[in-house]
């Protein structure tokens, strides 16, 4: 069974760090790429950022370039999110994907609020 469990999340102020992590089991890890997704409310989900299972290629939406840095462990199965000068507007539920199978798979999220 795919199980995608994210963590890290919190309460942050402006221009602060976070990591999340987005741990995976139930298929090959090393053989799909990741993505991470984030809520606000009352706006729809957006990608935030993907890496691929082919050299860890990756890619950002413009908003969090230079900021944000998605990395992968393969022997560990988890996703990071390093997430940098952090802004009110990256105020969400963070949540990471998986295609396997055909299927669909989220995690539950985990909420970042960047507030002073």
């Amino acid at each position: 069974q795919v199980q995608l469990v994210e963590s890290g999340g919190g309460l942050v102020q402006p221009g602060g760090s976070l990591r999340l992590s987005c741990a995976a089991s139930g298929f090959t890890f090393s053989s799909r790429g990741i993505q991470w997704y984030r809520q606000a409310p009352r706006k729809e989900r957006e990608l935030v950022a993907w890496i691929t299972e082919i050299n860890s290629t990756t890619y950002y939406t413009d908003s969090v370039k230079g900021r944000f840095t998605i990395s992968r462990d393969n022997a560990k199965n988890t996703v990071y999110l390093q997430m940098n000068g952090l802004k009110p507007e990256d105020t969400a539920t963070y949540y990471c994907y998986v295609f396997v199978n055909g299927r669909e798979y989220w995690g539950r999220g985990t909420q970042v609020t960047v507030s002073s």
